[in-house]
This record gives C-alpha cells, sequence and structure tokens, in this order.
C-alpha cells in the first residue's frame, strides 16, 4: 500500500515557476515509478511526466517538454515536478501517481488527492 501526497501548488503569474512535491509512505519507494498527471476544468486527466524507480529515466508530455523537470528522492520517499515558464493552459489540478509496473504499462495504481496549480495571464 502506498500513500502519496502532494504540496506545493499555488497562484503564479504566466512565465513563472513552481515546484509541487509528492511524498510517499512506505519503505520500498524506489521500487515505484511515479507520475505527474493533471486535469483541467472539463478536460480529461492526461499524462504530464514520469520516472523511473532508480531515476535513470524520464518521460516528458510534448506539452511541457523543455519546460518541466521530474526528479525523485529516493531517500526521502519523495518525487518532485519542477515547472518553468508556465503558462496559462498549464492550469489544473495536478495528480501524483505510484505504481511498480508504471513505467512499462503507463497504469497507475496509487494517486494523490491533487494539488491545484493555477497559471494567471
Amino acid at each position: 500500500q502506498v500513500q502519496l501526497v502532494e504540496s506545493g501548488g499555488g497562484l503564479v503569474q504566466a512565465g513563472g515557476s513552481l515546484r509541487l512535491s509528492c511524498a510517499a509512505s512506505g519503505r520500498t519507494f524506489s521500487n515505484y515509478a511515479m507520475a505527474w498527471f493533471r486535469q483541467a476544468p472539463g478536460k480529461e486527466r492526461e499524462f504530464v511526466s514520469a520516472i523511473k524507480g532508480s531515476g535513470a529515466s524520464t518521460a516528458y508530455a510534448n506539452s511541457v517538454k523543455g519546460r518541466f523537470t521530474i526528479s525523485r528522492d529516493n531517500a526521502k520517499n519523495t518525487v518532485y515536478l519542477q515547472m518553468n515558464s508556465l503558462k496559462p493552459e498549464d492550469t489544473a489540478v495536478y495528480y501524483c501517481a505510484a505504481d511498480l509496473r508504471g513505467w512499462s504499462t503507463g497504469q497507475y495504481g496509487y494517486w494523490g488527492q491533487g494539488t491545484q496549480v493555477t497559471v494567471s495571464s
């Protein structure tokens, strides 16, 4: 069982930056692929970024590539999403997700409660 708690969301002007954090419970954090998804009002949830358990590989949606950076600290059981050059279209609830097989399947079984990111123009 993995419990995930996101933090770091807020209101920022376009062009600004935010760093999201996701703290995970459990002693086998490094075994889990971690990912960030987001859901904007009236839209379906979409993939943002993922990172392997070791941190050796990362993946990004085209819409955030070059602006967002995912990282993890396995000693702290935490994954981060550094978001730079934010745009109004990045406004959404951001969710952290975890799964042992998430990197290969794209499916994640554990989810956090979400944190709101609002980018004003």
